[in-house]
């Protein structure tokens, strides 16, 4: 067992609080045929980045904005299979609202609708790739993550599950709690993971700590 103070949570969406692998493998796979590119390199490069960078990436001569808009709109409309992830919903109810938000790479009408569609709350303070000029693995969406609750991101503690997501967090001067729900141990290590927890129901609010901010304890499973 593990105890972890800080002063606040800020969440990774996708892989962390709800799972869309599927819908997003479906998604990027149909766009990749429809552009000629390896469905499997596209899902993978894909993966906890905004679909800007992405499409900018893998199709450098393209109508990006329209491109963005076209898997947009298939990612909003492929949610049948969308649901929470272990210890998601418990976890987010025990935090009080002002200590935690959700930093993710979607849009905001894509991170609402997965939310939504999952069960989950949608903070106050969300922020989404609509928020962002440099999105994972750059600083800036952890960093406007923390500000955005006035907690100091060295403060924080980040929880991603994506490589350029962990990344990020450390850039960003937070510890970071990496799942293993999409990347390998030796992955998440490597980008700096400080912890690593198969999901969030290794880790939970504990109720007898008297110290200012949040405790929690996590049990780390081999």
């Amino acid at each position: 067992m593990t105890l972890i103070q800080c002063g606040a949570m800020l969440f990774d969406m996708d892989g962390v609080l709800v799972d869309s692998t599927p819908a997003v493998a479906r998604v990027w796979t149909s766009w990749a045929h429809a552009h000629g590119l390896e469905p499997a390199e596209v899902v993978n490069k894909g993966h906890g980045r905004p679909s800007m960078a992405t499409i900018r990436e893998l199709l450098p001569y393209g109508d990006h904005e329209a491109e963005n808009r076209e898997v947009e709109r298939r990612e909003i409309e492929d949610i049948a299979d969308v649901t929470a992830l272990p210890g998601a919903l418990d976890l987010l109810q025990s935090i009080p609202r002002q200590r935690w938000t959700i930093v993710t790479s979607a849009t905001r009408r894509l991170a609402e609708v997965r939310l939504r569609a999952a069960g989950l709350p949608v903070p106050k303070h969300l922020v989404t790739a609509n928020d962002l000029q440099r999105g994972k693995p750059f600083p800036e969406p952890y960093l406007r993550g923390a500000e955005v609750l006035g907690i100091a991101p060295a403060d924080c503690v980040v929880v991603e599950d994506a490589v350029s997501g962990v990344r990020s967090g450390k850039a960003a001067g937070a510890r970071v709690l990496a799942l293993r729900t999409t990347s390998t141990d030796a992955e998440l290590l490597s980008a700096g993971a400080d912890w690593i927890a198969d999901d969030l129901s290794s880790l939970s609010l504990d109720p007898q700590a008297h110290t200012p901010g949040l405790t929690f304890l996590l049990r780390e499973k081999k």
